[in-house]
């Protein structure tokens, strides 16, 4: 039976794949935003200047601020793109879009993409599903397959807005797909690599440090679940201390050798940039600066405040940078780094304590990434899809984590239409929204059927509010006198009801988790 299932894999999962990244090409002329000129920038500057110069050169806004291993990766493209267009590697050439500058970068994003692309097939063969003839189109790995390569918030990030988190997304997934196949060393190497190409993946790293402890490094249970203390195998903890340690040296090896490595992690935690980004992220803190904004106008309005007396609010002003709040007390790092512990503190302890095998560190993953983006320091709204991808997995094999996904990955998605805000655009983001939103619904209800609704209707009332708020900002409010008087309404209003509907996965991310059962370890 091997065979008939390895020539319909070598039909679909291409088909999928070569369909999306002709759907990327047909973008390559899209609005791109700021983050192109600040790769474009990042290529002059390794391109151009000595490695002891990379994490200090600041003639631009846009100065390298991603660890080393993803600075020798942009060194690597700018000796493609001198092929392309040579001006685009001069500093001096600030904002500089010649269209084969555009051609080179939109390239670069979907060629590099090949490693997302082979992520997502390794994570659709290590999916659960019953043997037989069941049709193609509903098996979990065919709808997974459909969930990743076509994820609504990866085309319109990468491809729209223009980033390379699909070639990053990669290397996470490709580590999780080879836990789920119990290649743990592996895993731990790709996850290394990975935080030394961009370190907001530190989100979850406490779930993969845990994980491979417990269940890597101590080898046996005892009969209750419980860690086995005498299992520890010190030779395995040596394994992995070595593979990150070795990656770590070589990306930040040779800057801690010209006595750079605190310029370089200056670089990369600007505490200066202000609680939140110039997006509002859907998080814990856009609904506290709506409370404060709030209390703030009842003050003024009841007389308790002098209008005049207040700090300069400009966190509606999509300005990145530090202010102060008006009534409630100010937000430091410290504070949302004691927030962020403490939310994914018990998903931590549950892995330790009761681990449920790599399913466990998977759902412990997507919590430590939702719980990192809920109370974290400078959030981008972008980062809700290091938990909306990795959730994909889980959303194929089990009805409860079906319906969780479909209200984090609406919500999530529909939070980052801000990005896109130009009308050539508007009709793209829709459209691209609906398709896989439509399709998610489909596929998971046709997969779950036998076993109910996917959704309380509370949360299909929500999610109808959803649409009720697209229509009002993306149609109504553009029509509406209100665009010139409270020009950053639409973002106010779809960071604060995102923010419900993920807070609400949050909870019920929290609960699920709580009510699983212990599985023995498989390593």
């Amino acid at each position: 039976m091997a065979a008939p299932v390895e020539e319909t894999w070598s039909c679909w999962f291409p088909a999928l794949a070569l369909g999306v990244s002709f759907l990327k090409c047909l973008l390559i002329n899209a609005y791109h935003s700021t983050d192109f000129e600040v790769h474009r920038n990042w290529l002059a500057i390794t391109h151009s200047l000595p490695v002891s110069r990379w994490y200090y050169e600041n003639s631009s806004d846009w100065t390298l601020d991603y660890p080393p291993l993803f600075a020798w990766f942009e060194f690597g493209l700018s000796h493609v793109a001198k092929h392309f267009d040579p001006d685009m590697l001069l500093l001096q050439n600030q904002d500089y879009a010649s269209p084969s500058t555009v051609v080179f970068q939109r390239l670069s994003v979907i060629c590099t993409d090949l490693v997302f692309i082979y992520a997502a097939r390794e994570c659709c063969r290590a999916v659960r599903e019953e043997k037989g003839s069941k049709d193609v189109l509903r098996r979990p790995s065919f709808i997974l397959a459909v969930l990743l390569l076509w994820n609504f918030g990866l085309l319109i990030v990468d491809h729209i807005h223009f980033q390379y988190n699909g070639f990053l997304f990669g290397f996470l997934l490709l580590s999780v797909a080879k836990h789920l196949q119990s290649r743990h060393l592996q895993g731990a190497l790709l996850f290394a690599v990975l935080l030394n190409l961009k370190h907001i993946y530190l989100y979850v790293a406490p779930a993969y440090g845990v994980y491979l402890l417990r269940s890597y490094c101590f080898t046996q249970d005892n009969a209750d679940g419980s860690v086995r203390w005498r299992s520890f195998s010190l030779l395995r903890l040596v394994a992995l201390g070595s593979i990150v340690t070795s990656v770590c040296v070589l990306s930040f090896g040779p800057f801690i050798a010209m006595g750079q490595l605190p310029q370089v992690l200056s670089r990369l935690f600007p505490f200066k940039r202000g609680l939140c980004h110039a997006y509002w992220a859907p998080n814990v803190w856009a609904l506290y600066n709506v409370l404060d904004k709030a209390l703030t106008l009842l003050g003024v309005r009841l007389k308790l405040l002098e209008e005049a007396e207040l700090p300069k609010a400009s966190m509606t002003g999509g300005l990145v940078q530090e202010f102060q709040h008006s009534v409630l007390p100010s937000v430091s790092p410290s504070v949302t780094l004691v927030c962020t512990l403490i939310s994914i503190l018990p998903a931590v302890f549950r892995l330790w304590w009761r681990p449920c095998g790599a399913r466990g560190f998977l759902r412990c993953l997507v919590l430590c990434a939702l719980g990192s983006f809920m109370f974290g320091w400078h959030v981008h709204e972008k980062a809700i899809l290091i938990a909306i991808l990795p959730l994909s997995i889980l959303a194929v094999e089990s009805r409860e984590d079906a319906g969780i996904f479909l209200v984090l990955a609406t919500t999530g998605h529909y939070s980052l239409f801000p990005l896109i805000f130009t009308p050539a655009e508007l009709p793209i983001k829709v459209t691209l929204m609906l398709m896989f939103t439509l399709y998610s619904f489909c596929a998971l209800r046709n997969l779950f059927s036998v076993q109910g609704s996917l959704l309380h209707p509370l949360e299909a009332v929500y999610l109808l509010g959803l649409v009720a708020v697209a229509i009002a900002c993306e149609i109504v409010y553009p029509l509406s006198p209100w665009q010139q008087t409270l020009p950053f309404l639409p973002l106010l209003a779809t960071s604060l009801y995102c923010a419900l509907g993920v807070s609400y996965c949050f909870v019920r991310l929290y609960v699920s988790m709580l009510r699983q059962e212990h599985k023995p370890k498989q390593v």
